[in-house]
């Protein structure tokens, strides 16, 4: 019976030292009396017992790895607190094991010493418009050194970038200049135009003044000549009949009596002004020597 229970135990005992399961996204590192053997995949894998032993696990899935705050100093000479986090992958168990006696912590300390290399040849400006180029460089620097580790660099990642206080009061006053410089351009935009809109509101303006005083000329030109054009037909008419009334019988009469009346009436006229001299006929009882002086009054009125 005792014996029975022996052979049981060393039963238990030896299957569960061949037997292993091991999980999804993991991989086992085998040695053999103490030298690599092979990997054992996700599944269930056999060993030999007391033969064979697991000497290492490894997760191959993604790993975040925060990176110690550290002070860099850039190309001017300025002094940065610089954080971040690195993510990475296991891809070579077997080089994972042997390449490196802790590849976390080599990996920390080699993007370390990256960081201040890459930061140390840029301005302080830089720094923080070229984020995106630093994590680069980092990532190519690391990545380039792990692959002997069997570990892949996926990405890196500027968590915080901190200047000194006289810096940052420094970058305020500066970006407070700079929105100031701005919104006095605006207002200076802003002011021209203004400007250039009074001066386009004028300019129409007088524009459609002038062209409402041109055409109040012209109304008033066609109007002036439309009145002497009616004037003008007026008086030809009136001569026409005039004219005519004259070659009808006892126009001539008619004609001499007008003539007698403008004749008497501008002697009158004539003869009230003290400084015109006026010679008249002797006989003044002869219609046709009054009508002969009344022509002559009236050419001197003219």
């Amino acid at each position: 019976m005792e014996i029975a229970i022996v052979i049981l135990v060393i039963a238990v005992i030896f299957i569960t030292r061949s037997v292993n399961v091991v999980p999804q996204q993991h991989a086992w590192v085998i040695e053999r009396l103490g030298k690599y053997h092979g990997t054992l995949t996700p599944g269930l894998n056999f060993l030999v017992p007391f033969v064979d032993r697991v000497a290492y696990k490894h997760v191959l899935k993604e790993i975040p790895l925060d990176i110690a705050s550290q002070v860099c100093i850039t190309r001017d000479n300025t002094q940065l607190q610089v954080d971040g986090i690195l993510y990475f992958q296991v891809t070579d168990a077997m080089r994972a094991s042997y390449g490196s006696s802790n590849y976390i912590v080599a990996i920390s300390q080699l993007a370390q010493t990256s960081l201040r290399s890459v930061i140390g040849k840029l301005e302080l400006d830089k720094t923080f418009e070229e984020r995106d180029i630093i994590n680069a460089q980092v990532v190519a620097a690391i990545d380039e050194a792990a692959l002997n580790w069997g570990v892949k660099v996926l990405r890196y990642e500027i968590k915080d970038l901190t200047p000194p206080k006289e810096i940052l009061h420094a970058m305020q006053a500066q970006i407070t200049a700079e929105r100031e410089k701005r919104a006095l351009i605006a207002a200076s935009e802003g002011r021209r135009q203004e400007q250039i809109n009074i001066a386009t509101g004028e300019r129409e303006a007088f524009i459609a003044r002038s062209e409402g005083e041109k055409q109040a000329v012209i109304n008033k030109a066609q109007g002036e000549a439309a009145s002497i054009t009616a004037v003008a037909e007026a008086t030809g008419a009136a001569i026409e009949r005039i004219a005519s009334a004259i070659r009808q019988p006892g126009g001539e009469q008619a004609v001499q009596l007008k003539v007698a009346e403008k004749a008497v009436e501008a002697y009158g006229k004539v003869a009230a002004d003290a400084t015109t001299t006026l010679i008249i006929p002797g006989n003044m009882t002869e219609v046709s020597g009054l009508i002969a002086s009344a022509m002559k009054m009236v050419q001197t009125g003219k």
